[in-house]
């Protein structure tokens, strides 16, 4: 299988590293120093499961890669309409895209029957700017329990967790899809074929839609929110909502608010990703995991007073950060 991984940060890096020690050929698309690294050293994967190098073919020019079976997608959601130019090349008539992102994703609605068949979420498609990047039947989805981090460039740290559920929008056992969990298997990891990936979507987005904007206010671990009465009461809240919103849309995640919350909370001193993003002056990831549930609750006209609240003072936040962003990139022109 001829896989093209655009994004290979942390976990980007990680899965094409693994599956190229599965036997998969294996393109990675990177940048900078990182790319550097990867092109002269490879992949180093740091982990308790085992050390290991795999050196795939590293780029940053998706033409000299060409069309691909798979595109595994590493990006962020928010740069998912802006990477139709380096998503082209790799396109054949074929090629699937697994994405692996957090929260709510554009093909969310794609596949399903009833009242909100093809519906667009807004807030994650604008004006069907994912949809043009990245059509919808070339999408299938990817929830990711794996936690790995860049401590140098061409270095990931593995933290915890191998397992990268995927599932066609329509819940059908596609050829691709149980093509692809094979090549992911074959390099060590978790990689099943769900007929109900929606559930592990929002089993996922429980912890997403809590602790990381509220990792980002507080700049607070997950162990530290769960520990203080007030901002656990908090979080159980936002949590109850986001399941309240699911249950209207049809979804019962198998997993209870006060599991989901003890879970965090042996995460220790476990720093969200947005928390990182926000340290570096980065936007956050926020309209896919927070804002897209309140878009859906006043879709299903669920109460989400919680979500609402850290919702909007989070989006003060990020505003400050996107001007920042922009502000250094103009800098340095």
């Amino acid at each position: 299988m001829r896989i093209a991984i655009l994004g290979a940060g942390a976990i980007g890096a990680y899965a094409g590293a693994a599956l190229h020690r599965g036997g998969a050929d294996v393109h990675l698309i990177a940048r900078g120093p990182h790319l550097e690294a990867l092109r002269a050293e490879g992949v180093r994967v740091l982990s308790d499961r085992g050390d290991f190098t795999a050196r795939p073919d590293a780029t940053d020019d998706p033409r000299e890669i060409g069309p691909v079976d798979v595109v595994f997608l590493g990006l962020k959601a928010q740069h998912y309409a802006a990477c139709g130019p380096m998503l082209r090349p790799l396109m054949g008539p074929g090629t699937a895209v697994v994405a692996a992102q957090n929260g709510i994703p554009w093909w969310y609605f794609h596949g399903t029957s009833g009242p909100l068949a093809e519906h667009r979420v807004h807030t994650v498609d604008p004006g069907g700017s994912v949809s043009r990047a990245i059509p919808v039947e070339r999408a299938v989805g990817c929830v990711v329990y794996a936690a790995t981090e860049i401590e140098a460039p061409g270095v990931v740290r593995h933290l915890e967790g191998t397992r990268f559920s995927i599932g066609e929008p329509d819940g059908s056992a596609s050829r691709r899809c149980t093509g692809f969990s094979e090549a992911m298997k074959a390099g060590g990891l978790k990689c099943p074929v769900e007929p109900e990936l929606r559930e592990d979507i929002w089993v996922k987005l429980m912890g997403n839609i809590t602790f990381n904007p509220l990792s980002a206010l507080t700049r607070s671990t997950m162990a530290q929110i769960c520990g203080g009465r007030s901002t656990r009461e908090l979080a159980r809240a936002m949590m109850n909502e986001t399941l309240g919103v699911a249950s209207r849309l049809g979804i019962d995640p198998a997993i209870s608010v006060e599991r989901r919350l003890a879970g965090a909370e042996r995460a220790g001193d476990h720093r969200t990703s947005t928390l990182h993003d926000v340290e570096r002056g980065r936007p956050m990831e926020l309209d896919v995991i927070l804002t897209a549930v309140v878009e859906l609750a006043d879709l299903v006209g669920a109460e989400v007073p919680a979500l609402r609240t850290v919702d909007a003072v989070s989006r003060l936040l990020n505003d400050r950060l996107v001007d920042g962003s922009v502000a250094d990139r103009m800098a340095a022109a």
